[in-house]
């Protein structure tokens, strides 16, 4: 699992398969619930979820993790440093989570 950020479009993407995302997707919105405001898609292929997109993840994502994740678009400037403004790409963050199976859902 791969997730990536763009700063300019304040949207996250977590890459649910390290496949190229190809065309044929189905992109259908997730509901949010109840008194929650947001946007969230979900990409399908083949009959599978190969990746979710959070739109306004600037409000929606702990800092941490938006630090972490790989800066996609415009390269996002850092914090001042030495008096300068530098721009700073962060790392992908690679995350190994136990599969959830139909029968775990409640």
């Amino acid at each position: 699992m791969r997730i990536t950020d763009d700063p300019a479009a304040d949207a996250v993407y977590i890459h649910l398969t390290s496949d190229p995302l190809a065309p044929g997707r189905i992109t259908p919105q997730a509901p949010t619930p109840p008194g929650t405001t947001g946007f969230i898609a979900l990409d399908w292929k083949d009959d599978r979820l190969v990746g979710i997109e959070i739109l306004d993840a600037s409000t929606r994502f702990h800092h941490d993790l938006l630090n972490q994740a790989e800066v996609t678009g415009k390269t996002a400037p850092s914090q001042e440093q030495n008096g300068t403004l530098s721009t700073e790409r962060s790392r992908s963050v690679l995350v190994r989570a136990p599969c959830a199976t139909a029968s775990d859902a409640v």
